[in-house]
């Protein structure tokens, strides 16, 4: 069963600072979100969810975000897979690339929604497009088990390896572990797609 990427702390950088244009549009907004914040990191997760639900149906995404991970995790809120997807959707579909990872791995697991290989590899892609290491190793894996697309090699090194190149620990292990079922010229093929891909910065891969 593959893991959702858990931020356990909420960066007043990320909710005010480099989102600024986002989640806190006004100062209203901007004094909630610091708000949140400090609630969430204090552990005081009520607090934090009064506060980011009404941002969240706002339509702030890393409101949806976190707001997911609570609901993922029991947070303040009672545990509830549906409503994490719900909220990851709503992040997701606006391009917060840690919200498609998680969706991915809801749709993977079969978590709050109906198991969908095919979806998975759809959000999977969408995160890893935008260089999340973690969705490129599960993307990897993924082609590596032929699930929700045709099983490949090739891909599936490429992925591991772009994933290893971003810092993902367990990727340079799935590479290294297919690349012993692999041909030197098989190899050969998944290292120029990935200096490729890197080059087109993950896109159309």
């Amino acid at each position: 069963m593959k893991t959702r990427f858990i931020t356990l702390c909420i960066s007043v950088i990320l909710l005010i600072g480099s989102v600024g244009a986002s989640i806190a549009d006004s100062l209203s907004d901007a004094v909630d979100a610091y708000n949140a914040f400090d609630a969430y990191n204090a552990g005081e997760y009520q607090t934090a969810a009064r506060i980011l639900i009404p941002l969240a149906k706002q339509g702030y995404a890393e409101a949806q975000y976190y707001l997911g991970v609570m609901y993922d995790n029991g947070f303040g809120v009672p545990q509830d897979y549906k409503s994490a997807v719900k909220w990851w959707t709503s992040a997701a579909e606006q391009g917060l690339a840690e919200a498609q990872f998680n969706l991915g791995v809801m749709y993977d697991n079969g978590d709050g929604v109906l198991q969908d290989y095919k979806t998975a590899v759809k959000w999977y892609t969408s995160a890893a497009e935008q260089g999340l290491a973690e969705a490129q190793n599960n993307l990897g894996l993924m082609y590596d088990n032929g699930q929700g697309v045709l099983q490949d090699n090739v891909h599936a090194h490429m992925w591991y390896n772009i994933s290893a190149y971003n810092g993902d620990i367990k990727a340079s292990e799935n590479r290294d572990l297919i690349a012993k079922m692999m041909t030197p010229s098989q190899i050969e093929k998944a290292q120029t797609l990935a200096r490729a891909c890197l080059a087109k910065e993950y896109k159309d891969c």
